[in-house]
C-alpha cells in the first residue's frame, strides 16, 4: 500500500523538485498543494504517480482548513507532511524595508506552516505515526545584514520544529527541519520582486544548491526507519559555509 505525502508550494523549487522525487522512487501517493492552479495540475499530469493537486494559498487560514477537511477518506491518511511553502521579499535594511513584505513572510513562511501542520497533525494522531518535515534556512541559524524579518520567520521555523518534535513525541510523530542555504531556484527572481539580473548576481562565482539537491535530502531523511528521526539537517553547497561565510571564484 503506497504512502501518502503532502508537498506545500509544489509549483516550483524545491516543493516541484520533491514531488518529482518520490514519484520517481514510487510507493507514494502525493497531494501537491501551490497556488497557481495551472501550474499545479500541470505538474500532477507529468508525474508517474497517482496525485491530488489542491490549489490553495497557505496564508488563507480557512482555505487550508476547507481543503484538508475535504479530502477523500482514503487521501486522509496523510504519512508524511512537507512544509515547503514559504518566501523571501525584498532584501532592505530595517528602516527601508516594507511592512507589506514582512507581513507575506510572517504570514507565509509561519501561520501558513502552522495552518497546514495544524490541519494535518490530528490526522497523523488518529494512525498513531507520521513524520513532518518543515524546510527552514541557514538564515533561520544566523542573522545577516537586511535579513531581518525573512531572517526572523525561519528561526521561528526552527523553533516550531523542535516545539512540535518535544509535543508529538508520545504520537509516535517524526518531525525534522531541513535548512538550506543558497540555492538556485525562484527564490531570488521572488525576493527581488521579477529582478532576474539581480536575482542572477546572488549564484555567480559558485555552485550553489539545486532543488534537486535539497530534494534528494528531504527523500533522505523520509527513508529512515520507523526507530530513527533526523531532528535536522543544514545543508549548503561547497562554497558556502553558513549564512555569513561564502566564497566566489574571481
Amino acid at each position: 500500500m503506497n504512502k501518502i505525502i503532502l508537498i506545500t508550494g509544489a509549483t516550483s523549487g524545491f516543493g516541484e523538485a520533491t514531488a518529482r522525487k518520490f514519484a520517481a522512487a514510487g510507493g507514494y501517493d502525493i497531494i501537491i498543494t501551490g497556488r497557481r492552479k495551472e501550474k499545479l495540475e500541470a505538474l500532477a499530469a507529468s508525474l508517474p504517480a497517482t496525485v491530488l493537486p489542491l490549489t490553495f494559498d497557505v496564508q488563507d487560514k480557512t482555505a487550508v482548513f476547507t481543503a484538508i477537511d475535504q479530502l477523500p477518506a482514503a487521501w486522509k491518511k496523510i504519512a508524511l507532511l512537507i512544509n515547503n511553502a514559504g518566501l523571501a521579499l525584498g532584501r532592505d535594511l530595517f528602516e527601508d524595508a516594507s511592512l507589506d513584505d514582512w507581513e507575506t513572510m510572517l504570514d507565509t513562511n509561519v501561520k501558513g506552516l502552522l495552518y497546514v501542520s495544524k490541519a494535518v497533525t490530528p490526522l497523523m494522531i488518529t494512525q498513531k505515526k507520521g513524520h513532518v518535515i518543515n524546510i527552514g534556512s541557514i538564515a533561520g541559524k544566523e542573522v545577516y545584514e537586511k535579513g531581518n524579518v525573512y531572517c526572523a520567520s525561519k528561526y521561528a521555523v526552527d523553533a516550531i520544529s523542535k516545539a512540535m518534535r518535544i509535543d508529538l513525541l508520545k504520537h509516535h510523530i517524526k518531525v525534522t527541519a531541513i535548512h538550506p542555504g543558497a540555492a538556485d531556484t525562484e527564490f531570488s527572481k521572488v525576493r527581488f520582486k521579477g529582478d532576474k539580473s539581480q536575482a542572477d548576481k546572488i549564484y555567480e562565482g559558485y555552485t550553489p544548491l539545486s532543488a534537486e539537491d535539497v530534494a534528494d535530502a528531504i527523500y533522505y531523511c523520509a527513508a529512515t526507519p520507523p526507530h530513527v528521526c533526523i531532528n535536522e539537517m543544514n545543508i549548503t553547497c561547497t562554497a558556502q559555509a553558513n549564512s555569513f561565510y561564502l566564497h566566489k571564484d574571481a
